[in-house]
């Protein structure tokens, strides 16, 4: 059984298979034929919204397998993934915090961002894509004691430490990742975010409608989520784990409250065929 796992367009798909300690990837090895999407360089991109992204991109890859997959998306990934499972033959769709309802954010996290949008787009129009440091500040700004309060604990830490070597890791891939083609963050900002059409049934990929597919899904929420909200979840089966949006994926809970639910869900998914 083919899994594909779908990253954010946010950051590297490292995340997903960070180390031997917290990769998601290398359990699911035991349910199918893990593959991990790398979505390439802006620069070749630069003209995709989220859209096509879609349909250029994750479509035709997901139509060259010869059996139908298992999509598995983190963040963004997620949203996409679930788009994509609407276009094309899939077995059953898993996101990982995807944001799908974003009415649900605050209205003040939504004016908030349209404001650091319409304050970086004449920058971001001359350059062609928005820079990860742009996404970086809106991040910080949800909450800033606790950006300052990781790097102090950082610092009663030996750089030797697992700990420490893993938060450096984290570090260099949270800040180390490809900026937004521009037509794909004017989409984020405006139609998500703004507009909210997934939830409103009415987010066109190309010219056609995509929503959550007509297969099993299931949607892992993180409790402590900053960044996406476990109300802007998409809707159907969901699990609730007690983390923040990148501890779900890397921290020590990760096995047991990610890794052995998913994989469990996936034999059931398996077992159908």
């Amino acid at each position: 059984m083919p899994i594909v796992l779908v990253p954010s367009l946010i950051n590297p798909p490292t995340i997903l298979d960070l180390d031997a300690q917290t990769s998601l990837a290398e359990p699911l090895t035991a349910s199918g034929h893990v593959m991990l999407l790398d979505w390439g360089g802006a620069a070749d991109r630069h003209d995709l919204d989220l859209g096509r992204h879609v349909t250029d991109l994750l479509v035709p890859l997901l139509n060259s397998l010869r059996e139908e997959p298992v999509l598995v998306g983190y963040c963004l990934g997620g949203t996409l993934a679930l788009a994509a499972g609407s276009l094309a033959a899939v077995r059953a769709v898993v996101t990982l915090a995807a944001p799908w309802r974003f009415d649900a954010y605050p209205e003040t996290s939504r004016e908030a961002l349209a404001s650091i949008w319409q304050q970086a787009r004449p920058g971001a129009q001359a350059l062609g894509v928005l820079p990860i440091e742009v996404l970086q500040a809106a991040f910080w700004s949800l909450d800033p004691a606790r950006v300052v309060a990781k790097f102090a604990r950082l610092a009663d830490l030996q750089a030797a430490e697992a700990e420490a070597q893993r938060f450096i890791l984290l570090e260099d891939w949270a800040n180390s990742g490809e900026p937004l083609p521009l037509p794909a963050a004017r989409e984020l900002v405006e139609d998500l975010f703004g507009a909210d059409l997934p939830g409103r049934g009415k987010w066109m990929a190309g010219r056609q409608r995509v929503g959550p597919p007509p297969v099993p899904t299931l949607h892992f929420t993180a409790s402590q989520d900053l960044i996406v909200p476990e109300r802007s979840a998409p809707p159907g089966e969901h699990r609730s784990c007690p983390s923040g949006h990148v501890g779900m994926i890397v921290g020590h809970r990760a096995r047991t409250d990610l890794h052995r639910p998913l994989t469990e869900w996936l034999a059931r998914i398996g077992s159908r065929r």
